[in-house]
């Protein structure tokens, strides 16, 4: 690794983000986890699990600012909007904007280079990144082997690393309990699994009068609808940079005053 790059693994507590990294491990000079309030605690314990694989420390962000998903959902208003979920973009975006700016303080000579979890199935999405964000480099190692996120899982197994919970309870992704984005398969798996979330985020629809899938408010979901293997996106820092590939760097939400 050239002496001006430093590159980092974005960890996002799934399975393709630290397999990515593991396969350049070797130049890796810092794993990073922004963790959020609402994720599932065992993702914690995976982060730590990826730790005593690597053998280093991985580093924990957290947002200063607000305290969870609902917190940044009353506060702004907002729950979800065509420029991408205001919790994503001020948990985990702001977050890592904050993180470069610490950076570029430190280390302004240096470049970034920034290691992904796309897989071979999402190298449209790649080519986007790298062209949207030129101010970083970046690698997407299962693309350069032709690995796809299956191909992941498997590789973590071989490693001994055991995969969050989150995934053995049928969810797509390691997201939030209760991510905004989902749709009606996986909101019945957390009315299942986990029912006061289901509850506090059927609420909160009603109390800001937005719903989290285009009208069709929790209290009024059929518990049998939704099919399995539907697509949720993976509620992840390049979740929210892709987004913003096809709208822009547009104002994603205006702040709420309230009294």
């Amino acid at each position: 690794m050239s002496k001006n790059n430093y590159k980092v693994v974005w960890l996002s507590a799934g399975i393709s983000s630290f397999i990515a990294g593991y396969l350049v491990k070797d130049t890796v000079d810092e794993w990073i986890y922004i963790d959020v309030k609402d994720q599932h605690p065992d993702s914690m314990r995976f982060v730590h699990d990826c730790e005593k694989i690597l053998g280093e420390k991985v580093t924990i962000l957290r947002s200063q600012e607000y305290e969870d998903v609902e917190d940044v959902c009353r506060k702004t208003g907002f729950i979800s909007t065509p420029y991408g979920a205001p919790c994503t973009g001020v948990l985990k975006k702001k977050v890592r904007k904050n993180w470069e700016q610490e950076f570029y303080k430190r280390e302004g000579h240096m470049n970034l280079c920034y290691v992904w979890g796309f897989d071979e199935k999402e190298s449209k999405r790649a080519d986007n990144m790298r062209l949207n964000f030129p101010e970083f480099t970046h690698e997407f190692p299962l693309i350069d082997k032709g690995l796809k996120k299956e191909d992941a899982h498997a590789l973590s197994i071989s490693l001994g690393l055991k995969r969050p919970i989150m995934y053995d309870l049928g969810f797509p992704n390691n997201n939030c309990i209760g991510c905004v984005k989902a749709g009606m398969y996986t909101w019945n798996l957390v009315r299942k699994n986990f029912p006061e979330v289901f509850e506090k985020r059927a609420k909160m629809e009603r109390d800001l009068g937005h719903s989290c899938m285009n009208g069709l408010f929790l209290d009024e979901l059929d518990p049998n609808a939704g099919r399995r293997g539907e697509v949720i996106p993976e509620c992840s820092i390049f979740c929210f940079m892709a987004e913003q590939e096809l709208n822009g760097e547009q104002p994603i939400f205006q702040v709420v005053k309230t009294a």
